[in-house]
């Protein structure tokens, strides 16, 4: 399987799905120098838009990689609202949607602590810089705290006025508290 996230991410956009970039494919679109295997999204998990995301990747065989069997994605108006994220492999990349952020809730505020950015000429929205910060901190593995330095320091590179890639926001969201965060 090769990987060309940035097509499999054009594909989402023109078939109007409503996502936005989390994860480190959006640290990586702030500037950071990790690399990552796959693109992680927060998306509307409507049936409309699940069915949206299933047209985008038809030709790709996209199948759920956490399924024995590696089953095909065969959704339906009736079945796409049992999901709460969708783990694919596709012949462009491995593609994870997540219907919530840890840290910040879900989509609809995902996309409030989003920033439009754009690929190939195309319009996305990442996470801002401050939200993806919250994000990986309340998740707290060691690649999360290992981004985490890297955005702070990308972040206050920012406010001195040195750009290093990426998007700029300086609003910093509200952790989303739950219970024993």
């Amino acid at each position: 399987m090769s990987s060309d996230l940035p097509s499999l991410l054009l594909r989402l956009v023109r078939a109007g799905v409503d996502f936005v970039i989390v994860g480190g494919y959006a640290g990586v679109v702030h500037g950071c120098t990790y690399t990552t295997q796959d693109v992680d999204i927060c998306c509307d998990f409507s049936p409309a838009n699940l069915l949206a995301l299933q047209e985008a990747l038809s030709d790709l065989r996209p199948v759920h990689r956490m399924t024995p069997g590696r089953k095909p994605l065969e959704l339906t108006a009736e079945n796409a609202g049992q999901f709460k994220n969708l783990y694919l492999d596709t012949d462009l990349g491995h593609l994870d949607c997540l219907s919530e952020i840890q840290g910040l809730g879900g989509y609809d505020q995902v996309r409030q602590a989003s920033v439009p950015v754009e690929v190939e000429g195309r319009p996305l929205r990442v996470l801002s810089i401050d939200a993806l910060i919250v994000a990986k901190e309340a998740m707290n593995r060691p690649r999360d705290r290992e981004a985490v330095r890297q955005l702070k320091a990308i972040r206050a590179l920012r406010r001195q006025g040195v750009h290093h890639g990426g998007t700029e926001n300086t609003q910093q969201p509200e952790p989303r508290r739950g219970p024993e965060q």
